[in-house]
């Protein structure tokens, strides 16, 4: 650049965040030659000796400074060279500071980020083969409880016991379910998640088939505790998967695209076992589920990536997991969030188990007639669950909880009226429930994502709590039907009182909404 007439190279960028390494570099630099071709005389900076140049300590200390901008910086990142000196100064122009680069994922995301809260940046969608991966390690637990329910009576009257005890593999399995999630998922955030799937699909698989060899109703209620543990590491691993994968909006789309393929289970697995054990005995129905694990371990083996990498993984053993309980437990709007689940599924459950008696008994329906209701509420499920998955990319998921929840207990209370008055008939009583149902899937997914991400290093333990107390909740509430008459009435009393519930714990316990984007609740 010219200054004054002369010609002043101030010689090449230093690229180093070393000030040594920088000044022996300059020091190295080529000596400037004149128009004439007379060489200048020249300081080891390259600037003119006819201009007033800095001294020593004023040089060290400017490199000194830039060395001290580029600490926190990448050291790929060049060093801006010096503004010239004026004549006459000995203090050198402080030159621009360099703008701080931003620290970035790899995915387009900060580190720990929610996804959908940036301006101007898409966040990536799972690929359908993941959703469907992950929603067959989630409907294992279903598949597994549901296409064995038809042989409840054949197991008691083959094992000689009462109704009650045969009920107790259903109950065992819960419990080993509940038992489960809370091993599995600490320790998946210690070892990470591949292992504990792949160990859960073949423990399950063993599990099954070894029903086969016979045994009394010990060794049967043994093994169901078994398979409720090894669908249950399944589970919990499917949805911390999902929280190392994706945040915000994106978990909770995808926790609501795998109701799609749990919502398909129960409606389809009943029918299946009971055809199964009708043609084939009780047993075969285990020789089914067996090969059902057996095929998703085999896509786990061969599919499944592992999400929770080491540098991320948790260190220590029992007492690690217990140090993640303590601050889980510690956190109100986290129990909030992970309570919500388990309050609005013990209204679904009420009806699951209330409406074979309500329907059939009560209002003389046909099997077929039940069934073809069951179906269609099955559908109504998983469809807005779908509808939910597009709303959260637009809306904010606690907004859309807050929205959803009152609305669906509104209903509740209308059928309640409807079963006390009697108005409408059974086909009023029937449009209204199917109203109610079809709110169901908008509050579980939206809520387990958000109680997810306020704990994102942890994940493994988080959606244990989420999933065991959506277990016990449902098993601690669903019974008032039978309590109470198992009547019309229960069944709806049961379903609102639920739905209350969770209105409260949404009204006082979780974040409020924040327009413009989705909220963590970290307020």
């Amino acid at each position: 650049m010219e200054h004054d007439g002369l010609v002043v190279r101030t010689g090449p960028r230093v690229t180093s965040s070393n000030p040594l390494e920088s000044i022996s570099r300059m020091t190295r630099m080529p000596q400037p030659r004149s128009s004439d071709g007379a060489d200048d005389p020249v300081d080891v900076l390259g600037v003119p000796e006819a201009l007033d140049v800095p001294t020593i300590d004023s040089v060290m200390g400017e490199v000194g400074a830039l060395a001290v901008g580029d600490a926190g910086e990448d050291p790929t990142h060049a060093v801006p060279a010096m503004a010239p000196v004026s004549p006459g100064t000995t203090t050198p122009a402080t030159p621009a500071a360099p703008s701080e680069p931003e620290v970035v994922h790899p995915d387009g995301f900060a580190p720990g980020e929610w996804r959908g809260d940036r301006p101007g940046v898409v966040p990536p969608r799972p690929q359908a083969w993941l959703v469907a991966l992950l929603g067959a390690m989630s409907a294992i637990f279903a598949v597994t409880v549901d296409m064995y329910l038809p042989s409840l009576p054949t197991v008691a009257r083959e094992m000689r016991v009462s109704d009650a005890t045969s009920q107790l593999t259903i109950s065992f399995m819960m419990a080993g379910a509940a038992i489960g999630q809370l091993v599995v998922g600490p320790l998946s955030d210690r070892i990470g998640r591949r292992r504990p799937v792949l160990i859960g699909a073949a423990l399950h698989v063993v599990a099954c088939a070894l029903v086969l060899l016979g045994s009394g109703i010990g060794v049967f209620l043994g093994l169901r505790l078994l398979q409720g543990v090894a669908a249950a590491a399944l589970g919990v691993c499917a949805q911390a998967l999902i929280r190392d994968r994706y945040s915000g909006p994106v978990a909770a789309a995808t926790l609501s695209r795998l109701m799609l393929v749990i919502g398909v289970a129960p409606l389809f697995a009943p029918s299946v076992g009971g055809f199964i054990a009708h043609h084939w005995g009780w047993r075969a129905v285990f020789a089914v589920l067996a090969g059902c694990g057996l095929f998703v371990l085999a896509l786990c083996w061969r599919m499944l990536p592992e999400s929770h990498p080491r540098q991320r993984r948790q260190t220590g053993g029992i007492g690690t997991a217990l140090r993640s309980y303590r601050v889980l437990f510690g956190d109100p709007r986290f129990l909030a969030l992970a309570v919500l689940p388990g309050l609005v599924s013990s209204a679904l459950i009420a009806y699951v188990s209330g409406s074979p008696f309500v329907l059939q008994e009560q209002f003389g329906l046909s099997v077929g007639q039940f069934s073809l209701f069951f179906a269609v509420g099955g559908m109504l499920l998983v469809g807005m669950a779908q509808v939910n998955a597009a709303l959260v990319h637009r809306y904010a998921p606690v907004r859309i909880i807050r929205l959803a929840l009152p609305i669906q207990l509104s209903f509740a209370v209308a059928l309640l009226v409807v079963a006390v008055t009697g108005i409408g008939g059974v086909i009023g009583f029937l449009v209204v429930l199917a109203a109610t149902l079809s709110f169901q899937n908008f509050v579980p997914p939206n809520a387990t994502a958000l109680a997810l991400g306020r704990h994102g290093d942890r994940a493994g333990a988080a959606a244990a709590v989420c999933g065991s107390l959506g277990a016990l909740l449902p098993a601690a509430i669903s019974p008032l039907v039978g309590v109470f008459g198992g009547t019309a009435i229960a069944m709806a009393a049961v379903m609102a009182g639920a739905l209350t519930l969770a209105l409260l714990v949404v009204a006082f316990g979780t974040p409020a909404y924040r327009s413009g984007g989705w909220t963590t609740g970290r307020d």
